[in-house]
């Protein structure tokens, strides 16, 4: 049993290790930055951090995700591997200045 609990463990922890985040800050009701390239095929999480005074809420339909962000508070939000494309977001309390995407390119993009 111990053994299994470790291999559990160890595997556990590269798959967390591996994923990368991705930081976006919510300031004057715009996001920062607007946009991030990520690589296809590949899990990482965006960690959404709202600078300003009022709570927004990130929304994506492209992505299907929908997260309440306080006042002063910070989340994060898992995102399965994605295909090459662009999938937009926005703020959902202040559509009009809070939009952004994610640019998802493949592996063998020389960006990566």
């Amino acid at each position: 049993m111990k053994k299994f609990l470790i291999i559990f463990f160890l595997i556990t922890s590269t798959s967390f290790a591996e994923e990368m985040k991705y930081l976006i800050k919510i300031k004057d009701h715009k996001f920062q930055p607007t946009e991030i390239t990520v690589a296809a095929e590949q899990k990482f999480i965006l960690v959404i951090e709202n600078l300003d005074e009022t709570l927004e809420e990130f929304e994506s339909d492209d992505l299907r995700k929908e997260k309440l962000v306080g006042a002063g508070k910070k989340i994060t939000i898992p995102v399965n591997a994605l295909k090459p494309g662009e999938y937009k977001f926005y703020g959902d309390f202040h559509q009009k200045t809070a939009q952004g995407k994610i640019v998802v390119k493949p592996k063998s993009d020389p960006f990566f």
